[in-house]
């Protein structure tokens, strides 16, 4: 019998981008995988807590467990929503659903390459730059960060590498931030949009035609700055790239 999968589709993919939830159910049920996408869910409580209004967030978190309690996985494209309830649950009584919880999220590509154990047949020829989003990198380990003396690892590569046609560049900064990081880009704007600057600059310079990551909000805060100067270059998120043909 398989493994029952709660789909978990954070706010603002599912307010901006529901074509990204759309390509995640697709490609987990191209891996033939049971996927159920609950109803009732809202936020993890993420933005609460970035604010400093954690406590806010309580009946947030535990609507979260209420509602992803009973699924032997739960699987979200994102990782700074997966980090979020893997690590900021701690501040609720842990009973077995909320630990239970705190174990069966992972994130898209986490799930499919640790979980599950394979690739995704699709085609995407294109060239195209990776970009390791910070709470997917350093908090989730989806690929060995740069100031570390590690072995050389990304299950975010492993996964592309995979797709047909595709040529991964790459980048002089590889695990750069994009100067997103949530409320961040709101209240620290001119820094945020630098940043971001300078990580599309990395990609255009080794003429990538597409940013992919793991995090629709990096990928937004970077093509809202395409957009504004007019360039080339576009973003998709890996959902995308996997679930293409």
């Amino acid at each position: 019998m398989l493994p029952t999968i709660g789909l978990f589709i954070p706010c603002y993919i599912d307010t901006f981008y529901p074509h990204v939830g759309a390509a995640t159910l697709e490609v987990l049920e191209k891996l033939g995988q049971n996927v159920t996408y609950p109803s009732e869910q809202t936020c993890c409580g993420q933005p609460m807590a970035n604010s400093g209004s954690e406590h806010s967030g309580v009946a947030t978190y535990k609507h979260f467990v209420r509602h992803f309690k009973d699924f032997d996985y739960i699987v979200t494209p994102s990782g700074s929503c997966a980090y979020h309830v893997k690590n900021h649950y701690d501040i609720l009584e842990q009973t077995a659903d909320v630990q239970k919880v705190r174990k069966s999220i992972y994130e898209l590509s986490e799930f499919i390459t640790d979980v599950l154990q394979t690739g995704v047949p699709c085609r995407f020829p294109h060239k195209v730059g990776i970009h390791y989003s910070c709470h997917g990198l350093r908090g989730l380990k989806l690929a060995s960060a740069s100031e570390l003396v590690e072995k050389r690892y990304s299950k975010v590569r492993r996964l592309l590498e995979k797709a047909e046609g595709i040529e991964i560049v790459e980048l002089d900064r590889t695990d750069e931030c994009c100067g997103f990081g949530g409320t961040f880009s709101i209240f620290e704007p001119d820094i945020s949009v630098k940043m971001g600057r300078d990580r599309i600059a990395d990609h255009e310079r080794h003429d990538a035609e597409f940013i992919t990551a793991v995090d629709m909000s990096c990928l937004m805060h970077l093509d809202g700055i395409i957009r504004r100067q007019k360039k080339q270059t576009k973003v998709k998120h890996i959902a995308e790239i996997l679930n293409s043909h």
